[in-house]
């Protein structure tokens, strides 16, 4: 049976090598060759900070492998971001980092931030280098799928009749709306009152653009699409809903559907199956999407895309954060980071096969009864990051 994770979409070789070249500011190029016919991709690795530099590693030991079996060839170069870029060059994002993440073929980032860079200013914090890159890249669309799978039911803090099933794809606005909008800053109203603001603001080719990727990834889907928003408060929203259905008319064969995002939260817990692909704004794709990973029972399953119009590589990343509270104790899952490399395989470097293989490796995994501590429950083995990436290469090798 296909892996699950494939659902979501827009001969072995001979054994290869790797070479690690002298690290450079805790830079690192490493090339693995699978055969000398074969495919290339320059790969940027950014581990970022907390169980990062873990996760990273696992990733790459299954991209490795799976280059192998393949007949891929992967350059990888490693730069730093977040906090562990703020520690080395003062900044969240340095230009070096974006300037080689823009002339790699895909981009593989774990996660970013910490309670050390808790008290830095706000342009400062870890968090502005990922809106940077995201901006940098002009990645406007996040994928954020939610898939129940059924060896993790019972993971789900909600009842097995409500989450068995579930598959969920969130397409997220990533580079507007009130993240980045202006003016935003503080002030001092006419009382003398200390006051912050931001502004929420969308074009109409912002939109548009938002809503053909999500129309498009329906149509590969079962063809309905729920667009959120919040227009009988929002103006921005009034846009957005008219926008929308404008683009629409393009997508016959799509059934659209509009609901205000307070009714989507409440239905997304209540009756998650009724979605099948939801297109919304950044501020809510950022709450909704979290809120629909916890339908799968652990943030440490779920990867995720940041697309934009192909000028610039893509981004693939896992939905969780840093855990700084775990971090190099080996007890981070990896699995939402080898997911989220199947995901750069298929879609930012067009390798389904091995996507497939990457997907199928840790569903045999999971099937085997093996669980890190976000996932365990009675009667399945507890192991590490570590021992977790070496069964999932056992089974890509078996």
């Amino acid at each position: 049976m296909a892996a699950p994770f494939a659902r979501a979409k827009l001969h072995v070789g001979a054994k290869g090598w790797c070479r690690k070249d002298a690290r450079v500011a805790r830079k690192e190029n490493v090339v693995c060759r699978a055969a000398s016919d074969a495919r290339k991709h320059r790969v940027t690795l950014l581990p970022g900070d907390g169980i990062g530099p873990e996760i990273t590693e696992v990733a790459v030991e299954a991209l490795q492998s799976v280059g192998r079996l393949e007949g891929i060839e992967f350059e990888f170069q490693t730069h730093l971001i977040g906090g562990a870029s703020i520690d080395e060059f003062g900044v969240p994002l340095s230009d070096d980092t974006l300037d080689a993440c823009r002339a790699a073929d895909a981009v593989l980032l774990a996660a970013i931030g910490g309670y050390k860079w808790d008290t830095l200013p706000q342009d400062l914090r870890p968090e502005r280098g990922l809106l940077g890159l995201r901006s940098g890249l002009e990645s406007f669309a996040n994928l954020r799928p939610a898939i129940v799978l059924p060896q993790l039911v019972e993971a789900s803090s909600l009842k097995r009749e409500i989450v068995e099933g579930v598959d969920i794809m969130i397409v997220r606005e990533l580079t507007g709306g009130i993240y980045f909008g202006n003016p935003r800053g503080f002030g001092i109203n006419e009382n003398g009152d200390r006051i912050g603001f931001n502004t929420m603001i969308y074009s109409e080719p912002e939109v548009d653009r938002i809503a053909r990727v999500a129309f498009e990834i329906a149509q590969k889907r079962k063809g309905v699409l729920c667009s959120v928003e919040k227009s009988n408060v929002l103006e921005v929203s009034q846009l957005w809903r008219d926008i929308v259905t404008k683009t629409g008319s393009d997508y016959p064969d799509v059934q659209l559907s509009h609901m205000y995002v307070d009714n989507a939260a409440m239905q997304i817990i209540r009756n998650p199956k009724q979605f099948d692909t939801m297109v919304t704004g950044n501020i809510f794709g950022d709450i909704l999407s979290d809120a629909a990973s916890m339908l799968t029972g652990s943030l440490g399953m779920l990867p995720s895309a940041s697309i934009g119009s192909g000028k610039y590589p893509g981004v693939y990343e896992p939905v969780h954060g840093s855990a700084p509270d775990i971090a190099g104790q080996d007890k981070a899952n990896p699995l939402a980071q080898i997911l989220s490399a199947a995901m750069m395989l298929r879609y930012g470097l067009n390798e389904p096969s091995a996507a497939e293989r990457l997907e199928k490796a840790v569903t045999a995994a999971l099937d085997e009864g093996y669980r890190t501590g976000d996932l365990m429950s009675e009667g399945m083995t507890l192991v590490g990051c570590k021992k977790m990436g070496e069964v999932v290469l056992s089974k890509l090798e078996s």
